[in-house]
């Protein structure tokens, strides 16, 4: 066995103050990893504070640490306290991120949904009704002003994960709740939670209903639609602005600090800066990141979707690699590169296998798939995986010789590779560059490296919140749900499915 390997990290727990911490293994959270801090590092380190690192996909750009599996085993860790800490440490020389957008939340649904407390009296009237309960099985009935209480609780803990629930996912809520509170069944057997998932459902529409008349962007923006006053306008339930591909942060208000003029002046900033021959990658880095929320509501929030070529023209840092990387971790609180190689590889064994047993069923030569190298690999699982599962790839993997213009006409999204001879191995392996293509136009040449070039496509996709071609749905979704275990609690169907079984199933 493989000897663990320790943490060595340099913490500023001010702005120019680093203490060294050493961890002989890995915390189980990040919750645990502060308060290991604050034990070995009192009475410098009290009070609430998020703790950022810096990441070298992002050039060394801070990112907020959400998932403890990205804590570095040897690097820079920088203490970050909230405006409004009043903490006996928190000095004025304490790191504070200037103009940094306050995400809505910081996860999307948990795997285990924990019920929220309801208060000291609540919370004594529970305790009383399960002690009841457990002595004659008889249910707590509770006054509307009570129930209306704990639905309250419910929906806010709900909509500080998800906005738009799935039936599904109030059906967990419910279930959670009544499990943590027998009392509070409703029928007796399995179908116990079946009320309290129509009440949570009615309780949430409500919340979502009052948080858009506060004008809290991502339920706001779908208000106006057909009324009794504007009958001409979209059903109310039709072309619902929403999180489909399990984005977290779909659409945000702006920072309170800053007005759209503001964000349009480092708009400005960011244009001057992307001009200049040798860029400032840290300046671009935050003033796209205190930005990105008028970004977000500009490229989500428009009546009809911007034309790409038109959001890059106002956004050109988006043309550069690290800030899509940036805008994904600021929608999804993860990662892209480190998460995608990780489960491909994990996975690339046995699709390989599953790729040549069909390919040998079928009749079809399967040696390429013996590569040795790493990138080669990675590049063909990332082709046979849409011809597995049966997705039309005759428009997305698209080549073309480097003395011909290609035809681009009817192509939403593509890879185009480049070559001198359109021989298929040096496609594959050794081509001229990799474009991405958008909306019949070549937005951005990528890595020459198939895997890296299909990564950054991805990260397009989240940051200028295109739709996953048609064709391609499958083998998107399965990058999704499966790579990058960005899970939106809609069951896998059909082909998806059986692959998706056919991986975990030993």
């Amino acid at each position: 066995m493989a000897a663990t390997q320790n943490h060595m990290l340099r913490v500023y727990v001010t702005r120019d103050t680093a203490l060294k911490l050493t961890l002989l293994e890995r915390p189980k959270s990040v919750e645990e990893l502060k308060e290991i801090m604050q034990e070995r590092f009192k009475p410098r380190l009290d009070g609430d504070f998020s703790l950022h690192y810096e990441d070298p996909d992002f050039d060394g750009d801070l990112c907020l640490l959400v998932d403890i599996q990205e804590l570095p085993l040897k690097g820079t860790l920088r203490v970050v306290r909230s405006e409004g800490d009043t903490s006996s440490t928190a000095s004025s020389d304490t790191l504070i991120l200037p103009h940094v957008p306050a995400l809505q939340r910081q996860k999307s649904w948990p795997d285990h949904f924990v019920v929220p407390g309801f208060g000291y009296e609540m919370e004594h009237i529970l305790e009383e009704g399960n002690r009841v309960y457990e002595e004659s099985g008889k249910f707590l009935k509770l006054k509307r002003s009570q129930k209306s209480e704990i639905l309250k609780k419910m929906a806010e803990t709900i909509y500080s994960f998800k906005p738009y629930p799935h039936v599904k996912e109030l059906s967990v809520a419910a279930q959670a709740l009544i499990t943590a509170n027998p009392c509070l069944r409703m029928t007796a057997g399995d179908d116990g939670e079946l009320g309290w998932k129509r009440h949570l459902g009615y309780k949430v529409a409500s919340n979502r209903n009052n948080l858009a008349k506060a004008g809290v962007a991502e339920v706001a923006i779908n208000t106006g639609k057909g009324s009794r006053n504007n009958p001409d306008n979209d059903h109310p339930h039709q072309n619902i602005k929403k999180a489909r591909k399990a984005e977290v942060n779909y659409i945000i208000n702006l920072p309170k600090d800053q007005t759209p003029a503001t964000l349009e002046t480092m708009r400005e900033e960011i244009l001057h800066e992307v001009e200049k021959t040798e860029k400032k990658q840290l300046v671009i880095g935050k003033l796209m990141n205190t930005t990105y929320a008028l970004r977000c509501q500009e490229i989500v929030g428009a009546l009809v979707a911007p034309w790409v070529k038109d959001v890059v023209d106002r956004w050109p840092a988006l043309l550069m690699e690290s800030q899509v990387f940036a805008d994904f971790h600021r929608i999804n609180n993860v990662t892209l590169r480190n998460p995608f190689y990780k489960e491909l590889d994990r996975h690339m064994p046995k699709l390989i296998t599953l790729f040549r047993d069909k390919a040998t069923k079928t009749g079809k030569i399967a040696e390429e798939l013996e590569q040795r190298d790493v990138n080669m690999k990675r590049a063909l699982v990332l082709h046979a995986l849409p011809v597995y599962l049966r997705d039309d790839v005759s428009k997305f993997f698209r080549t073309c010789n480097s003395s011909d213009g290609p035809d681009l006409t009817d192509t939403p999204v593509a890879l185009l590779t480049v070559v001198m001879d359109e021989n298929t191995d040096v496609a594959l392996f050794s081509p001229e560059s990799i474009c991405i293509v958008v909306e019949d136009e070549i937005l951005v040449s990528g890595p020459t490296n198939l895997a890296d070039s299909f990564l950054l496509l991805f990260g397009y996709i989240y940051a200028l919140d295109l739709q996953y071609p048609k064709n391609l749905e499958l083998t998107f979704t399965f990058i999704q749900k499966v790579v990058m275990c960005l899970e939106d609690n809609k069951p896998l169907k059909g082909r998806l499915l059986t692959l998706n079984n056919d991986l975990f199933n030993e």
